[in-house]
């Protein structure tokens, strides 16, 4: 686990909406939601479902599969705690299940990166109170 004293980076806002996502990735787990009326699959979480506006929500785990469906390297972030990250792959990763997320893509050099490459989740305890579901590339 990170030192906790040694995160730099923003941590998020952990909300009524938002906590059993982050509850889930301290188990280990990822998950999104699923609208219980129109069946849409969504990332972020939230209230409301974007398609139908149902509050009726129900949380689905993730076989945390899924393809980058499009990524930047950063090579230039004068921010503390990204500064000594650079370069680093920032990408949206297609779910198996259909959602995409935002995400960092490690465990492999940024410029091998390409889109439609099979990637899986692994997981960063980056406080005590917050892991970070991030992806790397997915073998066989």
């Amino acid at each position: 686990m990170a030192d906790p004293k040694a995160y730099r980076k923003p941590l998020p806002r952990i909300d009524e909406e938002t906590r059993g996502y982050w509850e889930a990735l301290q188990r280990r787990e990822l998950y999104f939601q699923r609208c219980r009326d129109c069946s849409t699959k969504r990332f972020y979480p939230r209230a409301v479902c974007p398609v139908c506006l149902s509050s009726a929500t129900e949380w689905v785990r993730s076989s945390g599969r899924g393809t980058v469906y499009s990524f930047t390297v950063t090579h230039q972030n004068q921010a503390p705690g990204f500064r000594e990250e650079v370069p680093y792959v920032l990408a949206y990763v297609e779910l198996e299940e259909g959602p995409r997320l935002m995400t960092n893509v490690v465990g492999c050099a940024p410029d091998a990166v390409r889109i439609g490459m099979p990637v899986e989740v692994v997981f960063d305890d980056v406080t005590p109170e917050v892991t970070l579901a991030k992806f790397r590339p997915r073998v066989g």
